[in-house]
């Protein structure tokens, strides 16, 4: 059977001579098993490398579809931009469709018109309604890989989730809050971006579920529909200050931080307690100012590589057995 590597290559590889290799090879007489192993093993490795090299040079390219404030895709935007030229075998190369607000017509209409270009695999933060998931089935008939990210859809409809488990993230803040409240009796308020997200929605009860296990019940006003905008978030929370005169905390699920601040401040009420999401730009100026109580986050330059290596895996450009990890719940605090 012809070999693709010299038995000099081999011998070189194993760090044995060439005659020793060739009596390996050939089944000869007085070659020990250790020996005969250590050829197997340089071979193995030989063929690795060979098929490494076949992909260097191929070009990938995903498409990233987020619906979310520029404080937070502008954040994604720069992970994604920093981390791919790093991902090794294949070139990465991304297009972004970022946009604040989008219609459920125009995600379909962008899913679309990716489908159509062509794409080695899309990562995608947009609501989990009936209609894009249904523009989602038909990318997976085309055979184009999915990867939610931050918030997640129906799992048949995508190849994985990255971004911190939701729930627990809300688990979490919710622990937290009952260790930092000063009044027990005051009301939380949750604010959502939108209930159509199904990580924001999972946060949410994953918070609700671990204030629920406490001895003392704690009062909570949920508010959304804002979708992150400032203009819209700060309205909704006026609102609810003024029908519930006991809030004193927020856990903020949807962003908007800034806006939720200058309604407690129009209202002229304190905050005792504030819990956000997400290391970006403002988040971590607002920390530097103590204005908020801390903030879960998770890396997203580790997110951006963790999707690359869902593509890979998916594309057989990785060994089956490989496993990506989770993303780890980070805290922020204010700097003291």
């Amino acid at each position: 059977m012809a070999r693709k590597f010299s038995i000099k290559e081999i011998a070189f590889q194993a760090g044995l001579s060439a005659a020793t290799v060739d009596r390996a090879l050939h089944g000869r007489d007085h070659v020990r098993a250790l020996t005969r192993e250590r050829v197997a093993a340089a071979l193995a490795e030989l063929e690795s490398q060979h098929a490494s090299s076949l992909v260097q040079g191929r070009r990938f390219t995903i498409d990233i579809l987020i619906q979310s404030p520029d404080r937070f895709s502008s954040e994604v935007r720069a992970a994604f931009e920093a981390e791919l030229p790093l991902v090794r075998p294949v070139a990465f190369r991304a297009r972004f469709h970022l946009a604040e607000v989008m219609t459920e017509e125009e995600i379909i209409a962008r899913l679309t018109a990716i489908a159509r270009r062509g794409s080695h695999g899309i990562v995608l933060k947009v609501p989990a309604t009936p209609a894009i998931e249904a523009s989602l089935a038909s990318l997976a008939h085309r055979g184009i890989p999915v990867v939610t990210y931050v918030t997640d859809i129906a799992p048949t409809l995508r190849l994985a989730y990255v971004g911190m488990e939701n729930h627990r993230a809300g688990a979490t803040a919710a622990y937290l809050m009952q260790k930092m409240r000063r009044d027990p009796d005051s009301r939380v308020l949750i604010t959502l971006s939108s209930q159509m997200f199904q990580g924001e929605e999972a946060r949410r009860v994953g918070f609700l579920d671990q204030l629920r296990r406490s001895a003392r019940e704690v009062p909570t006003v949920t508010v959304s529909e804002g979708l992150g905008v400032d203009r819209t978030t700060r309205l909704l929370v006026l609102k609810a200050l003024d029908r519930h005169p006991d809030i004193g905390c927020v856990y903020s699920i949807g962003g908007g931080n800034r806006a939720i601040l200058d309604a407690f401040a129009e209202a002229a009420r304190k905050i005792d307690v504030f819990i956000a999401h997400d290391l970006d730009r403002i988040n971590r100026q607002l920390l530097a100012e103590g204005r908020l109580s801390l903030v879960l986050h998770h890396d997203f330059r580790q997110d951006a590589r963790r999707v690359s290596l869902h593509f890979l895996h998916h594309h057989r450009l990785l060994p089956p057995e490989t496993a990506i990890a989770p993303a780890e719940i980070l805290i922020a605090c204010p700097t003291l």
